[in-house]
């Protein structure tokens, strides 16, 4: 029978500092070796941050781009229901959240269906806990529909930043966290910068029609704050519940997809059931649709992955390039947009705050330095 009992794992090789002399030579190819290995590992997962980060950007632009273009865009036939394309990203939300558990369980189906029955259906409890922000979310997705059929990318991306604000005095009020002196600075810049953005801009032209786009403004921020508010106690809620138990996050999210489906399958037939008797569940759909869909099924799983990976800094510098990028889109290639100087200080304003926001004060240094 072989003895363990001597043998040295590989961090000891390589940090123990007690080791004889003539054992020091023995090792000194190994912690070359292990630090060959740290580097390469410190390497990888400086790549997987950025990579999230860029990845992020990507998503988050391209969703309200394609929102704003799928929802404006003229075609023969009736428009694609908002609710259903919401129902239709809960379903491949839990699609793709089964993969990973799958692939997480070396693909084995004994070992995924005991799982699942652990988790879910023996704990019913838990699984209830998650009907409350499962039903906001899938307002707040409904509204994020409302929001872009009223208002362009580029006010819309601003205006939502107000999130954060929602957020920070939820996690103080619900969670008991306490801001420091930038983060409270940072909400004063982003309500700031937002109402620069929301300032009613004059314009030439036919006064109805003046009217009829302030009236679709209104319904547009209207949406856009109800998904705030929404979307802070929600994210706080949720992330209660996750402190509180010991489940996986992809775990989480098929829970929450379940009951997000089934509300999201009640409100289509409650206020879209005629239209989907006579049309069908996916009238008007097309390729713009489908991406629509797919990136918004993607957004939960890919904001996962980046507070992983990244901190909170990256994370505004990636809200800070999707904004100007789905500014500049917005006005050279949607030409729903006509940029004021305004818009741009609110903007800077509201880019200042998500950055502040992020900011980690440093605590005062010691003057005796340890050895």
């Amino acid at each position: 029978m072989p003895q363990f009992g001597n043998k040295r794992s590989k961090n000891e090789d390589c940090f123990s500092s007690d080791a004889p002399d003539a054992r020091v030579r023995r090792r000194a190819p190994s912690l070359s070796l292990c630090r060959v290995e740290h580097s390469s590992t410190m390497a990888l997962s400086s790549r997987l941050k950025y990579v999230s980060l860029g990845v992020l950007v990507l998503q988050t632009t391209l969703l309200v781009l394609t929102m704003r273009y799928s929802r404006t865009l003229k075609e023969n036939g009736p428009r694609y229901l908002a609710s259903s394309a919401v129902v239709s990203a809960e379903v491949l939300k839990i699609f793709m959240c089964t993969l990973l558990i799958f692939s997480e369980n070396n693909f084995s189906l004994t070992a995924m269906y005991e799982l699942l029955n652990k988790e879910i259906l023996n704990k019913p409890v838990e699984l209830v806990k998650l009907a409350v922000p499962a039903g906001i979310y899938t307002l707040q997705n409904n509204l994020l529909y409302v929001a872009l059929s009223n208002l362009d990318a580029a006010t819309y991306q601003v205006t939502y930043q107000l999130k954060i604000l929602t957020t920070a005095l939820f996690s103080v009020s619900m969670l008991g966290k306490k801001l420091g002196s930038y983060q409270w600075l940072s909400l004063l810049f982003l309500m700031a910068g937002v109402t620069l953005v929301q300032l009613p801009v004059e314009s030439l032209g036919d006064s109805e029609q003046n009217v009829m786009s302030a009236s679709s403004q209104f319904v547009g921020l209207i949406a856009v704050l109800m998904a705030c508010v929404s979307s802070g106690f929600a994210g706080v809620y949720f992330e209660k519940i996750l402190k509180e138990t010991s489940q996986g996050l992809w775990l989480r999210n098929i829970q929450l997809g379940l009951f997000s489906f089934v509300f999201g399958l009640t409100g289509m037939v409650v206020y879209d059931g005629e239209s989907v008797k006579q049309e069908g569940i996916f009238q008007g759909y097309n390729t713009i649709t489908c991406i629509v869909v797919v990136l918004q099924a993607l957004g939960g799983l890919i904001v996962a992955v980046v507070i992983k990976y990244a901190d909170n800094i990256l994370k505004g510098f990636a809200t800070s390039l999707s904004i100007m990028v789905s500014t500049l889109i917005s006005y050279f290639l949607l030409k729903d947009f006509n940029p004021t100087s305004v818009f741009f200080l609110g903007a800077v304003l509201v880019i200042a705050a998500t950055f502040l926001y992020g900011y980690e004060q440093k605590p005062a240094s010691s003057s005796t330095n340890k050895v």
